[in-house]
């Protein structure tokens, strides 16, 4: 089968996302051992699977106890989620690391435009300090293609963070300030601006270094700190290798070969209506050569537009289904 990263990145409308996937799903219920397994011990006839709402999602638990892979290619590089000490963590086995940089790269300059007309600057101490983040792979890329001078890292130096701010202010220059949540609420602590045109991406969690907060107080803290009008965000993780993105107020929009569909949480097989909370699905295509179809732990709904909320995560971590999986 033809799965070309020409023929995933340019997908048009709903009818070549749905044929591809579909597609795709029976790839990787043939060649991805863990997902065939799940997908045997489901009962589920690959041939009668003949929508997206019929396909098996994989619990994202098995990215932390099996070698979740469609391809029999090299691993080029293995990214690994952050996990406090004693906890195990996901490992993602990528066998071809340009499909995730023409993924980051394209839905960027899909949401945001040029990336050479931004500075891009990044206060993410928790995945800086330690290796195997895709987070930390995807901004270094955007770092360097940027070209700009003045972007870069700023681990704990608020200081120049704060001086380098006001320059780029002066000089009207696009700016992205790609921060994690605690570093981003530590940096206003220190020092307050009023910067509007400033982007402000916040990546999501404490780490536990602070007490979590809903979204809006969140959000409200960092609109006043930073002097801007909106905090934007992105939603993806160690298992996928595509994002979607905020421009505003907790909605998230998808890449054209990337959806959301939302699962029943009293019935893990079954999806619910737009507009029911419910956990959260994805479909990346990019990610043909591990597994496309991902039942994550987060929360969400999906809106009448197509656009989705993240609502939280399960209280517990695992997700029923996974015993369902032969050892």
């Amino acid at each position: 089968m033809n799965f070309s990263a020409d023929k995933i990145f340019s997908i048009q409308d709903k009818h070549q996302f749905d044929a591809l996937a579909l597609n795709i799903f029976r790839f990787q219920s043939e060649n991805c051992l863990v997902y065939r397994d799940y997908v045997q011990n489901l009962r589920v006839n690959t041939d009668e699977v003949k929508r997206i709402e019929d396909i098996p999602f994989l619990p994202i638990s098995f990215f932390k106890t099996h070698s979740v892979l469609s391809s029999k290619n090299r691993v080029e590089i293995t990214f690994s989620s952050s996990g406090t000490t004693g906890m195990s963590q996901s490992s993602h086995h990528v066998t071809d690391v340009s499909l995730y940089e023409q993924s980051y790269l394209q839905a960027f300059t899909q949401f945001y435009g040029n990336i050479e007309d931004y500075c891009f600057l990044a206060l993410l101490p928790s995945y800086q300090q330690r290796s195997g983040s895709s987070l930390i792979y995807m901004v270094n890329d955007l770092i360097e293609k940027s070209k700009h001078p003045q972007s870069g890292y700023f681990l704990y130096n608020h200081d120049e963070l704060f001086s380098t701010l006001k320059a780029l202010q002066l000089k009207n220059q696009k700016t992205i300030l790609i921060g994690v949540t605690y570093a981003l609420l530590d940096f206003i602590e220190q020092f307050e601006l009023s910067f509007p045109n400033l982007v402000i991406m916040e990546t999501g969690g404490m780490k536990g270094k602070r007490k979590e907060m809903v979204r809006e107080e969140l959000h409200d803290q960092l609109t006043r700190g930073f002097g801007v009008k909106a905090i934007h965000s992105e939603f993806g993780m160690t298992e996928l290798l595509s994002q979607a993105y905020s421009l505003g107020d907790g909605i998230f929009n998808c890449p054209s070969w990337m959806e959301i569909l939302i699962r029943d949480t009293n019935d893990p097989l079954s999806l619910v209506k737009n507009g029911k909370t419910g956990g959260i699905n994805v479909i990346d295509l990019a990610n043909v050569n591990s597994c496309s179809f991902i039942a994550t732990q987060d929360l969400g709904r999906i809106n009448p537009d197509g656009s989705f909320e993240v609502l939280g995560r399960f209280d517990n971590a695992d997700i029923r289904g996974c015993n369902l999986l032969v050892q």
